[in-house]
């Protein structure tokens, strides 16, 4: 008896037994946020606002919300609770949520009252931080994230580039109401009055929107930076001419006596700051310094940390300005929009699943980890403090 073939659209391949995949039932409640109320450096901006409280509480989240924490930011208890969060008076239950949403890192103290295996989601300000810091945060096994480490698929320093064009906003506005104090000059754009002149060091995001500030202003713009491809970008991006240049030292110090206001906007991590004591020495008496990138490595040698009660000091007769949260100034604009990037991202992570699912399936959530139960996952960070490194990728899989 002969045997015929039996037809099947599908290959041998095809008809091998495969192992089920079940699908991943989602939870009602995602987990509990809680958002601290800011105590150190008068920090005035927060991460969520009342409105971005009220979809993730639709979505199921329980958000803690520690009494006062909006003040700053002009949005009150009354806002929040009615908009769903639970107010609580102690820092003890604020700290201890599945997720803590904190602009400034917690101190050693707001370290001890987190559960172990915590998210945290903070600004990191890697040159205000000591060795203790990380190793107190390890003790306590949690997983941390920086806001400087996170990044978005277009492979982008989303938080970063959002904080930074405020940042540069923020720093023209500011020097321009210290030059005023100083020696009563305005930036600019005022028929037949030669306008101030601006130098800024650094052409990324930030150097980017302080130009954009300072031309808006009136003001006469020089942009120094080390990379070509980022100068290139800046004349793309703004349609006057700057006059833009390489860090030339010479170049550097013609441009800065004649300076009326200079903007440091590159970080300087481990690196020696570019303006020295002597250039500075040699600047106009009342011109004025702003290193926005202090809490990242100076730019320039005589700059120091400042506070919002002392917001400058005054060195060779130039006033110097060191904020590290100099976005606090305009705490509202930035509250909203760290809020919408916050609502953005968490809504994100509860499409997969939670973020032990995106630590699996996404390498750039890995990327934006600085610990990892209590690991040290960040090369940067374990060199500077002398810290053991593990890689990210061999912790997780």
């Amino acid at each position: 008896m002969s045997t015929t073939n039996i037809f099947t659209p599908f290959t041998e391949e095809e008809l091998m037994p495969k192992e089920e995949k079940l699908e991943v039932i989602k939870k009602g409640k995602q987990f509990s946020i809680g958002i601290p109320k800011e105590t150190c450096l008068n920090e005035r901006r927060t991460c969520i606002t009342p409105d971005a409280v009220q979809v993730l509480v639709e979505h199921g989240h329980e958000l803690i919300i520690e009494a006062g924490a909006g003040e700053g930011s002009f949005f009150t208890d009354l806002q929040y609770s009615e908009s769903g969060a639970k107010i609580t008076n102690d820092p003890k239950e604020a700290f201890g949520q599945d997720l803590i949403l904190k602009i400034n890192p917690p101190t050693e103290d707001e370290i001890d009252y987190m559960k172990p295996n915590t998210y945290l989601v903070s600004a990191l300000q890697i040159n205000l931080r000591d060795k203790d810091y990380f190793l107190k945060l390890a003790e306590r096994k949690i997983n941390a994230i920086a806001f400087e480490f996170i990044v978005d698929e277009y492979k982008q320093l989303a938080l970063v580039r959002l904080v930074g064009e405020i940042a540069g906003t923020v720093s023209v506005l500011y020097a321009s109401e210290l030059l005023a104090l100083s020696n009563g000059l305005m930036l600019g754009g005022i028929t037949g009055v030669r306008p101030a002149e601006v130098v800024i060091l650094g052409a990324g995001i930030v150097g980017e929107f302080a130009t954009k500030a300072a031309i808006g202003l009136g003001a006469s713009v020089r942009v120094f930076d080390n990379s070509l491809s980022k100068l290139r970008r800046l004349h793309t991006l703004v349609d006057s001419r700057v006059p833009t240049s390489i860090i030339d030292p010479k170049e550097l110090s013609k441009a800065l006596r004649r300076a009326d206001v200079v903007i440091g906007a590159l970080p300087r991590l481990n690196m020696t700051p570019i303006v020295t004591e002597e250039m500075v020495a040699k600047m106009k008496k009342g011109s004025v310094i702003i290193d926005i990138t202090i809490d990242n490595g100076k730019v320039i040698e005589t700059s120091e940390l400042t506070t919002m009660e002392d917001p400058y000091i005054i060195k060779h007769g130039v006033i110097h300005c060191g904020l590290p949260n100099l976005t606090s100034r305009m705490p509202r604009t930035t509250t909203k929009a760290i809020s919408n990037f916050f609502l953005s991202y968490i809504l994100n992570y509860d499409e997969e699943g939670g973020f032990e699912n995106m630590l699996i399936r996404k390498n750039e959530m890995k990327q934006s980890l600085y610990m990892y139960k209590g690991r040290h996952t960040k090369k940067v960070i374990c060199d500077r403090f002398g810290l053991t490194y593990h890689d990210i990728n061999l912790l997780i899989f």
